[in-house]
């Protein structure tokens, strides 16, 4: 059973102006499916607003706390911070998951600890956030609640694969990457997404995920694997 948002507005000590905002932050789309009357909004154009909000602020903590690091590292460490895996690790020390707004379906399959939904609702909470309060708001709130629990040492978090394929396409002057999703499978509460990664109209890797995100990163990981035998072979 999903928490009532006004613990959570306590709990973090921000009252939201606009209460419309948040909920919808929280709306999941299955929800909104099975509650067609009502005036309900799901919450993936918030989504879209907070992974832009991430990167801008993220890139901001960055560039401030690592002076001396050159750009691409900084790309690299931005996106270990930004990708599905660190932001599921933090909605669930918020404990985001238990205030969402899902469909019967979804709830019963255990849609409150998918690890998708629960990267897209830290995502649209930040979009409402920057909404609701502005900039500043959401810089404090990562503050508190997202950059102290980064590696001190600012290692990369996770291996972002689709950054190394690109680097190293480019330094070999290989050409432009193409990804593509191939296959949705399974229920929309366990979906499962295949992707392929192509140069030239090459298939260099595949992989899947249950996100096209992480499916893609897994297409490049094979795709890196690919080339490494390859030169290994020259």
């Amino acid at each position: 059973m999903h928490r009532n948002l006004k613990h959570l507005q306590a709990e973090l000590h921000l009252p939201f102006r606009n209460s419309d905002l948040l909920r919808q932050a929280f709306t999941h789309s299955s929800y909104v499916n099975e509650h067609r009357i009502g005036h309900f909004k799901d919450n993936e154009r918030l989504e879209f607003l907070g992974d832009a909000v991430l990167e801008l602020t993220v890139s901001e903590y960055l560039f401030d706390k690592y002076p001396d690091r050159p750009e691409g590292e900084l790309t690299k460490l931005r996106a270990s911070i930004v990708c599905e895996p660190s932001l599921v690790g933090f909605a669930e020390q918020l404990e985001f998951g238990s205030y969402v707004l899902l469909g019967k379906g979804e709830e019963l399959t255990g849609g409150r600890t998918r690890p998708a939904l629960l990267a897209d609702v830290f995502e649209s909470f930040i979009g409402a956030l920057y909404l609701d309060q502005g900039l500043e708001v959401v810089r404090s709130f990562l503050q508190k609640h997202m950059f102290p629990f980064l590696p001190t040492q600012g290692k990369l978090l996770t291996a972002d694969y689709k950054t190394f394929l690109q680097e190293h396409t480019q330094q070999h002057n290989m050409g432009p990457i193409e990804y593509k999703i191939v296959d949705e499978r399974g229920p929309a509460h366990e979906r499962e997404f295949v992707a392929e990664v192509y140069i030239h109209e090459h298939l260099l890797g595949r992989g899947s995920g249950r996100s096209k995100k992480e499916a893609e990163q897994h297409a490049a990981e094979e795709a890196l694997a690919t080339l490494k035998i390859r030169v290994q072979q020259s």
